[in-house]
């Protein structure tokens, strides 16, 4: 992931790409599988979108020991 103020208006996008993270959970949330996402959008892994999963997972783990 990455975040540019000059790009998608500093929206976090997959890097090197200007997808928008968000495009993932809006596409899971309609029942799309993480294979049928990577076909919808050429230029991101498989791999990124795990680790993106990933990336939400923790970070919602850590908010909530806060």
């Amino acid at each position: 992931m990455e975040r540019d103020p000059q790009r998608v208006s500093g929206a976090w996008v997959f890097r090197g790409t200007r997808i928008l993270v968000a495009a993932l959970f809006e596409n899971l949330e309609d029942g799309v599988s993480l294979a049928e996402f990577v076909e919808l959008f050429p230029g991101v892994s498989l791999e990124q979108s795990r680790l993106v999963l990933k990336h939400a997972a923790r970070s919602t783990a850590a908010a909530a020991l806060a």
